[in-house]
């Protein structure tokens, strides 16, 4: 292996001695000397010169005393420490005129409490820290219908080690979900206190921990995100979460079926109340969590059982049915 290849894989810092590093110096502090090619396996006893070559030998290693070593390398993190000193020195100097600039125009300070995060890497890494420290309840609002199949994988050890620790769980989904064979497999395969219920409409994603953290997304793709820590904030929240969870659906672990009004199916009302409200097809699906064609089939159901032959004549015939009345008095 060539000396540049194994640097490229010894990754540790520069000050450390690795495993490989120690054992290596230990014999050849026994032995006097090592083979030069033996030191390729551990290219940081030639970093920090705990080997040299044989003056007398060029194939040879052979090793500083450590009681030489050592007082040179602590001497070496000393001057390090200072230069460091000196630049927070310097740079605190920098900084004092600034300091006494009006900072109107410039951005405000992060709110206490708030914190922004920026990459789904570090919105995965913060929501799995808190998720780790989390041990008496997890609230999940998750729109937009069925969650991917790998994202569902990531999340099966993360719930079940929560709920060995005693937690429980309850999510709210959109009803679009309920059959979602790889979600309700998931919660079956999950040991614990699980609940899961269903709305028509949800709000954004929403993950509160114990009460006392909580996760909503600051953009609409979810690359940004909001970690919340401050009481009032989270309070809120889990009040929305609350009254949200007594008017949703029992899913899991015992489904009731939503009843059918006037051969009208539960998820043709909400499309029916959303057309009288003037919506788009494309925002009715946005809004249900289905895409745009499987909520045209609804609307062309929808017409055909009431008789429509135009959108403006089932405005009309929805609202003589009466079923939004209906659905209603059943909520």
């Amino acid at each position: 292996m060539s000396s540049r290849r194994s640097r490229e894989l010894h990754t540790h810092g520069a000050e450390e001695l690795c495993e490989a590093g120690m054992s290596l110096y230990a014999r050849a502090l026994r032995e006097g000397s090592v083979r030069g090619v033996d030191g390729e396996i551990a290219p940081c006893l030639l970093d920090l010169e705990l080997l040299h070559p044989d003056m007398d030998d060029e194939k040879r290693l052979v090793p500083t005393a450590p009681a030489v070593a050592l007082p040179r390398l602590l001497r070496a993190f000393d001057e390090r420490i200072a230069e460091e000193r000196r630049r927070e020195a310097r740079l605190a100097d920098s900084f004092e005129s600034l300091m006494r600039i009006d900072g109107r125009n410039t951005a405000p300070a992060e709110p206490e409490g708030i914190t922004v995060l920026n990459g789904l890497e570090r919105i995965n890494t913060a929501i799995t820290e808190a998720m780790a420290d989390a041990s008496t309840e997890v609230l999940t609002v998750q729109p937009g219908g069925a969650r991917p199949i790998k994202d569902l994988a990531i999340a099966l050890p993360r719930d079940q080690a929560m709920l060995d620790r005693g937690g429980r769980m309850r999510t709210l989904y959109q009803h679009t979900t309920r059959h979602a064979l790889p979600v309700l497999a998931h919660y079956e395969r999950l040991r614990g206190d699980v609940e899961v219920r269903t709305l028509d409409e949800v709000t954004e994603r929403l993950i509160v921990f114990d009460r006392t953290v909580a996760f909503i997304p600051a953009k609409r793709d979810r690359t940004i995100a909001l970690e919340l820590r401050h009481p009032a904030l989270v309070d809120y929240l889990v009040i929305v979460f609350d009254r949200l969870w007594s008017l949703a659906t029992p899913m899991y672990p015992e489904a009731v079926h939503r009843p059918s009004l006037n051969g009208i199916t539960p998820r043709q009302q909400a499309i029916a109340a959303l057309l009288i409200e003037g919506h788009t097809d494309a925002a009715i699906a946005d809004r249900l969590g289905l895409n745009i064609r499987t909520a045209r089939v609804h609307i062309a159901k929808l017409a055909a059982t009431l008789g429509s032959e135009s959108r403006a004549q089932l405005g009309y015939l929805i609202a003589e049915s009466g079923i939004l009345k209906l659905k209603r008095g059943v909520e």
